[in-house]
């Protein structure tokens, strides 16, 4: 791609992102012409948002536990099984976990949770997803200089786990790079890292 055209792309992003956060015009201006708002001519929108999400949720060491969110149960355990701890994955937890309910606009109502915990303690939460992400930021661990200029799909996954008394949330996202991880292997030209973006216990 030559320098033109790699310039062209990058002012084409620039003027979507803008549109789509409302920016005005005297505020484009402002930040075109301010060198700490500058951006490297590479045809990387950056930093990565998301407007479309993947869900999914998992409990551990709970009774019962029940997940809702954009109106559908996505976890219902009965209510006199203890479930597996995340100790018994090993060394797989948690990057076994994944997001596979979507993609769903950002963002429905919060996901409502009840549950037991390993003591028969009996638990509720809400839990606003849209809230916790609500700069819409795509958490990754990429330098922008490694990343490729269509970097992502856009709807990374969110994932809600209850785990005894804590329910944790995080991010996954393939985030693809220029030069794959291992030089030995050509297809490992990607991260898509488990990230834990909230954590509370009840």
């Amino acid at each position: 791609m030559t320098a033109s055209r790699r310039s062209r792309y990058g002012s084409a992003l620039m003027a979507v992102s803008l549109a789509l956060t409302g920016c005005s015009a005297a505020m484009s201006s402002t930040a075109a012409t301010s060198p700490t708002a500058r951006e490297p001519d590479d045809g990387v929108e950056w930093p990565l948002k998301f407007k479309a999400h993947y869900f999914d949720a998992y409990c551990f060491s709970t009774y019962g536990c029940k997940v809702h969110y954009r109106g559908r149960l996505r976890v219902d355990h009965p209510d006199d099984e203890l479930q597996p701890s995340s100790e018994a994955l090993g060394d797989k937890y948690p990057d076994i976990l994944d997001a596979g309910m979507g993609p769903i606009p950002n963002f429905p109502p919060p996901a409502k949770v009840s549950w037991r915990a390993k003591d028969g303690t009996p638990l509720e939460a809400e839990v606003d997803i849209g809230e916790i992400f609500r700069d819409e930021l795509i958490r990754h661990h990429v330098a922008r200089e490694d990343a490729t200029p269509n970097a992502t799909s856009g709807a990374p996954g969110i994932i809600l786990e209850v785990n005894d008394r804590t329910i944790n949330v995080y991010m996954r996202a393939m985030i693809w790079l220029k030069q794959p991880r291992d030089p030995e292997r050509p297809h490992s030209n990607y991260r898509d890292d488990i990230i834990k973006v909230f954590s509370r216990t009840y």
